[in-house]
């Protein structure tokens, strides 16, 4: 299966309504690094105004969201976001005392771009709040994985990588 209907698949297996408009809007995020399987995601924006944000976001098995952080900006303190899981399971990486052995694969080569490792494990109906400029990446169990995300205003634009080489917003 092609890889962008496979993630509208998932989308649509997972119990969410969709209009045919938010399904044909996926943005396929592959931060400019071309290897969208193990470095990406997938999202449905529902609402992103001056005051609030909310999205849905499919990862396939194993699929990560690089490390990154969101900065303040313009006098604003930066996003907060929270994160609920809705299908599959998700592993969840912040600032802290690190895990001693992590649940997740780094993907292959990037090693030096994921300094975070303290797990947060997030199964179906469970969430967790990330306050803003706090350093995180996330990755899919094993059968991928559905996350709502609520959060204050996103700016894919002013986020920051740990990895120099992602661009959020691709050109």
């Amino acid at each position: 299966m092609m890889y962008q209907e496979e993630v509208k698949q998932r989308f649509l297996d997972s119990g969410i309504v969709f209009t045919e408009k938010e399904l044909s809007s996926i943005d396929y995020a592959d931060f400019g690094l071309k290897r969208l399987e193990s470095e990406g995601l997938n999202l449905i924006v529902y609402e992103n105004n001056d005051r609030y944000c909310a999205k849905e976001m499919v990862l396939l098995p194993g699929q990560t969201c690089p490390e990154h952080r969101h900065p303040p900006r313009e006098g604003d303190v930066g996003k907060r976001e929270t994160f609920r899981c809705r299908k599959g399971k998700v592993y969840l990486y912040v600032e802290g005392e690190a895990t001693p052995v992590i649940q997740s694969n780094i993907p292959e080569g990037q090693e030096a771009h994921y300094t975070v490792m303290h797990e947060v494990e997030l199964n179906p109906g469970e969430q967790y709040t990330i306050e803003p400029n706090i350093k995180h990446w996330f990755q899919a169990g094993n059968e991928g994985a559905i996350i709502s995300e609520f959060s204050s205003p996103s700016d894919d634009a002013s986020d920051i990588f740990t990895n120099p080489e992602i661009q959020r917003v691709t050109k």
